[in-house]
């Protein structure tokens, strides 16, 4: 009998080791410390985003109508945000805080996850840390379609994340048969990706001649600009299903993307079949990318900086990089919102015009930091 319990004692002392090892990077002090500053950043970012508007608030008054337990702890809210049933009654305050202004700062976070991740598994799968979803011209792609929606066929439909996922996938096949010869390298990669942005690009710019609407030409520009004004919960229900199997295929190729990382002689050595392994990964990256799209238009520079950010704080480990960029991504969205909407208030600038203005000279200073960009 103490024979078997020490058996199976043994046995749970094994199991219990083999979680803390399968599990213990989670607990690593630099990634912690990175996921506990963005959730900082996002937080201060929420309220300060809740506690401004035409109908002003202070602080205090914003903290209870988010925390107001009316609302967080009442189904019926909930069916009405997540499933768009009828709102039930609240207070003034908590209808504009969770009605018009929280759901803004919801799809900031989920854009930012989305982004990071397409970025990370991009300059994983093409051993490029110059890749993203913008400079391998998939954001216009994605874009080229959702406008094509707009402008010729009229409305949106809970596929538009699809619609924009086919525009993407589509460019990025493009960038890479431009780009193959023999193989692919990080220049020539980049190479096409600016020449497929820059033809898709045109052909977006073509298509506001044929919108005989003005309201559609503002929505299509606020579409090619990357802009977070005016969204609402219906934004968040379209977003949000895609994310989540997103950010569960992420975490789940992060393995196949460290032995990508190891470059292909030894990827093929550990019986790895590479290319159908790239291009699952990039169909993630792409329908993350595309997801971010539909709601938010083309947000520049955030698939770019947010894993060199990541990277550069938890190191090169592709778990580490997927579960830091969820939280930084997000962290970096809300804080550009904040400022893109009170910078020059009342009047609100496209989140895009920020990142751009953010992700410009960080670009600038890994060029003069780093004598060698490109291939990883």
């Amino acid at each position: 009998m103490s024979g078997r319990k020490s058996s199976v004692g043994a046995d749970q002392t094994a199991t219990s080791m083999a979680d803390e090892t399968r599990f213990g990077w989670l607990f690593d002090p630099k990634l912690v410390t990175v996921m506990l500053g963005s959730l900082a950043v996002v937080f201060v970012g929420a309220m300060i985003q809740v506690s401004y508007g035409a109908y002003s608030m202070t602080f205090a008054e914003a903290w209870r109508a988010v925390f107001n337990p009316n609302v967080v702890f009442n189904p019926h809210a909930w069916d009405a945000f997540l499933l768009g049933e009828t709102m039930p009654e609240m207070s003034t305050e908590s209808l504009i805080v969770w009605n018009i202004r929280l759901p803004r700062v919801f799809v900031a976070v989920f854009v930012g996850m989305n982004l990071a991740i397409s970025g990370a598994i991009f300059q994983a799968v093409t051993r490029n840390e110059l890749a993203s979803p913008f400079i391998l011209g998939v954001s216009s792609g994605a874009g080229l379609m959702i406008l094509l929606t707009l402008v010729v066929f009229g409305g949106l439909s809970a596929f538009l994340p699809l619609i924009a996922a086919l525009g993407g996938a589509v460019a990025f096949l493009i960038v890479y048969v431009i780009a193959w010869k023999n193989g692919t390298s990080p220049v020539r990669l980049v190479l096409a990706g600016v020449i497929v942005g820059t033809v898709f690009g045109s052909l977006q710019t073509a298509l506001f001649f044929f919108a005989d609407d003005i309201g559609v030409v503002q929505s299509a520009i606020a579409w090619t600009t990357g802009s977070l004004t005016g969204t609402d919960w219906e934004q968040v229900r379209l977003v949000l299903p895609w994310t989540i199997v997103a950010v569960l295929l992420s975490i789940a190729g992060s393995r196949q993307m460290n032995v990508l990382l190891l470059g292909e002689q030894t990827a093929k050595s550990l019986g790895m079949s590479i290319e159908k392994v790239r291009f699952a990964l990039s169909g993630v990256a792409v329908l993350a990318a595309a997801a971010s799209i539909a709601v938010a238009g083309i947000v520049g520079f955030v698939g770019l900086i947010v894993p060199h950010m990541v990277r550069n704080l938890v190191g090169s480990d592709s778990k580490k990089l997927i579960v830091g960029c969820l939280f930084v991504g997000p962290a970096l969205m809300v804080a550009a919102d904040v400022g893109a909407r009170l910078a020059l208030s009342p009047t609100q600038i496209p989140v895009g015009i920020v990142t751009g203005l953010i992700g410009g000279p960080y670009f600038l200073y890994l060029m003069r930091k780093q004598e060698n960009m490109g291939e990883m």
